[in-house]
């Protein structure tokens, strides 16, 4: 399988218990990407995310853009790999 471009992002503020999940949710689905968003025990948001270099970086822009309200920080590291996952979930 050939590798994609990855983001791998926690994101921290007023992130849990305010919709954070589900609406990253519904904005994957309007890019071709694929990954998972959590809830962590210590309250951060972990977001993986992976396709296309340029899907990939729309995608999270569209998060930053759209939650910006709610983060404070955000801690994000990138890279290629091979793919990882197949559509996108909470978990």
């Amino acid at each position: 399988m050939a590798d994609v471009h990855f983001e791998t992002i926690y994101f921290s503020g007023h992130v849990q218990g305010a919709g954070f999940r589900y609406s990253v949710l519904q904005i994957a689905k309007e890019f071709d990407v694929a990954g998972l968003v959590a809830n962590l025990a210590d309250g951060r948001v972990h977001l993986e995310a992976e396709g296309r270099l340029e899907d990939v970086t729309a995608f999270v822009g569209a998060v930053e853009e759209r939650m910006h309200g709610l983060v404070r920080k955000m801690d994000r590291h990138a890279g290629r790999r091979s793919a990882q996952f197949t559509g996108f979930v909470i978990r």
